[in-house]
């Protein structure tokens, strides 16, 4: 099977615009294609994943990854999904975070001559003249249209910034840099991306001619990565100083039953025809496939070491066999205690297993948590400075485990 028709049986084609060019690149490795990351955090987190996993499979295919980080358009923010505009961010915290994202990536590509290469937007975006840019570039651009995109009409109702607007001429300019600078001939994005890439193309055509070699192509990519990314502590991030192995691998093994398959064929990179007869297992195997899923991904983002590792852990904690090194960890120090003490509660959130006084009470009230292995439920439980330096196990309903050990 070719790439593309690989990419379509996994499910991540969503629309394109010239199928049957795009098809001939990619499946002969002729495709030099971009993908933007704004650099809103100084890590990459399980929202990128399908991005970072797309850039993997064509690379092996021949094909070119360029990696934009969006510096430039990281002072304006994406409207797309959201119903306020993002917070401003220095230009130091923009390189910053630039940094830390090509550290993670080169783990999934490969960087150098001949192979993927990172440009940053900052580098043109931030030298055009407002006047000739509003010449050269946005006499191609329609108000109408712009205005009829998904992602301007949803935040119409709660107001949407000029700066916000300007957003899609900055990232179709992009990819017509791209296109004139390294020869890019394609771009990758998630569908709620379609607007933004289709002004792109567009703007190519219209400066350099309809015949002008530019194309699109949107993939079931960050609707369904930033889905994935959310959990009731926020989003799981690729690098381990924010959520570790064991959490991401605990993450990946917890996800529904439902989207398991999905995202099996997704973002795994087992043999087509293997995950086609893991489709055919009777369905009390579902943790089986859950299991494998979560071992593949954490092998791929943390290597093969922390997986086993996370593994182990999470199979002795679940048996009942004993604790892990390997689990999540708060360490506390002597001034979070109060007289040599601290209750439940408080220990609680402060591991940051729940986001407030009031909804570790009603936890600790329904029977949810449990302390070395023991249900807790009154709320007038303390710990000592003693009982804590030699480790307190706790979880939180069914699937989430913690260790609290004092410094």
């Amino acid at each position: 099977m070719k790439i593309f028709e690989e990419l379509q049986a996994r499910g991540l084609i969503a629309q394109v615009t010239d199928e049957n060019e795009i098809k001939e690149l990619i499946n002969n490795g002729g495709a030099k294609f971009y993908i933007g990351f704004d650099p809103t955090a100084d890590s990459l987190h399980v929202g990128h994943f399908m991005a970072l996993c797309l850039m993997k499979r064509l690379q092996m295919a021949g094909n070119t990854p360029v990696v934009l980080v969006g510096g430039g358009t990281g002072y304006i923010g994406d409207p797309s999904g959201r119903s306020d505009m993002r917070s401003m961010m220095t230009p130091e915290t923009i390189q910053h975070n630039c940094d830390c994202f090509k550290k993670q990536m080169e783990r999934f590509i490969e960087f150098g001559e001949n192979k993927a290469i990172m440009v940053n937007n900052a580098d043109w975006l931030l030298k055009l003249n407002y006047i000739d840019l509003l010449r050269e570039v946005g006499a191609c651009f329609s108000v109408n249209n712009m205005l009829r995109a998904e992602c301007y009409k949803q935040r119409m109702e709660k107001g949407l910034s000029f700066l916000e607007f300007n957003y899609m001429i900055m990232q179709a300019y992009d990819f017509y840099h791209l296109h004139e600078k390294y020869g890019c001939n394609m771009q990758f994005g998630g569908d709620d991306q379609w607007s933004n890439m289709l002004a792109g193309t567009e703007l190519i055509r219209k400066k350099k001619g309809e015949d002008a070699y530019a194309m699109t192509i949107t993939l079931l990519m960050n609707s369904e990565g930033k889905k994935m990314g959310k959990t009731a502590k926020g989003a799981v991030w690729l690098d381990p100083n924010k959520t570790s192995p064991f959490e991401f691998y605990q993450y990946w093994r917890n996800v529904d039953d439902a989207d398991v398959m999905k995202c099996i064929k997704m973002l795994t990179f087992l043999p087509i025809e293997e995950i086609y007869d893991m489709e055919k297992w009777e369905d009390n195997r579902i943790n089986e496939k859950k299991e494998i899923l979560a071992y593949e991904l954490t092998t791929l983002v943390h290597g093969k070491d922390e997986a086993d590792k996370a593994k182990a852990a999470a199979y002795a904690l679940f048996s009942g066999s004993g604790d892990s090194a390997d689990m999540p960890t708060t360490t506390l120090k002597p001034e979070d205690l109060n007289d040599g003490k601290i209750s439940l509660v408080a220990l609680l959130v402060k591991c940051g297993l729940f986001p407030s006084n009031g909804e570790a009470k009603r936890m600790i009230q329904q029977g949810g948590v449990s302390i070395n292995d023991e249900v807790v439920s009154g709320l007038d439980k303390m710990f000592t400075a003693d009982e804590l330096s030699q480790g307190v196990k706790i979880r939180k309903g069914k699937k989430h485990f913690h260790k609290a050990i004092m410094e």
